[in-house]
């Protein structure tokens, strides 16, 4: 595809009848201008204007390629005049997975202010306690602990999670106290089976 400043040098030449006059239309100098047209004729193979020191007049070839290229051009420079309306703003909607504690705690209170912040999001929050197939599911980011990510994923740490040990006095009456974590394995213990993976838990 031709870079989109030929084919405007091309389009404002047309319709300005000289070079000079589409490089004001475009802010460029009519030797850009000109350089522009002739390197679109070349990679087209197609003599586009002839050339006199009065004005610029389409050939045959011009007049065909101009009427093909007009409306096309007009959308193109419409999208791209669109995007930078845009500012670079977050835009579509958001779908994340998170727990539902950590969800509640810590994610809806700051809900307001994100969609003040950006107002073109539209949250697709999923609150869950299962591990999610971020891919499979098309979600764009999960929120959670020992998630397993598959090739091309990348995680950030937001928070350490700390883990407190307790027991009752009552449990502990005849036992040694443990010191390490390492000690825990000579206490009884309750295991959990994580859903999703099958693992076991302490």
């Amino acid at each position: 595809m031709e870079p989109l400043s030929h084919l405007e040098s091309f389009v404002q030449s047309a319709e300005g009848g000289s070079f000079s006059a589409a490089a004001r239309r475009l802010g460029l100098t009519p030797a850009a201008v000109s350089k522009n047209v002739a390197r679109l004729e070349a990679r087209l193979g197609v003599r586009l204007f002839q050339r006199s020191t009065r004005r610029l007049t389409l050939t045959e070839g011009g007049e065909r390629f101009l009427a093909q290229i007009g409306g096309a051009l007009a959308t193109l420079q419409e999208a791209v005049a669109g995007i930078d309306k845009d500012d670079g703003q977050p835009a579509g909607t958001l779908k994340v997975s998170m727990g539902q504690a950590f969800g509640r705690e810590h994610v809806l209170p700051m809900m307001g202010d994100f969609l003040a912040r950006y107002p073109a999001i539209l949250p697709d929050w999923h609150f869950d306690n299962h591990q999610v197939d971020l891919v499979g599911e098309g979600f764009d980011a999960a929120i959670g602990g020992g998630i397993e990510l598959s090739a091309g994923l990348i995680a950030r740490e937001l928070a350490r999670i700390h883990v407190v040990a307790v027991a009752s006095p009552r449990y502990m009456e005849g036992r040694e106290r443990p010191r390490h974590p390492s000690d825990l394995a000579a206490l009884d213990t309750l295991l959990r089976r994580s859903s999703p993976t099958g693992r076991l838990r302490g």
